[in-house]
């Protein structure tokens, strides 16, 4: 199954989520502020 594959590499599962946690910091400082509503 695919979720074996991350249970069986520990450290490739948490490479994994570190690069698409950056890949979303990136892209949140990309956005323009006029998209975030007035608060």
């Amino acid at each position: 199954m695919f979720v074996d594959f991350f249970i069986e590499r520990p450290i490739f599962a948490g490479v994994i989520s570190i690069v698409i946690s950056l890949a979303g910091a990136v892209c949140i400082s990309l956005l323009p502020i006029a998209q975030f509503p007035q608060i």
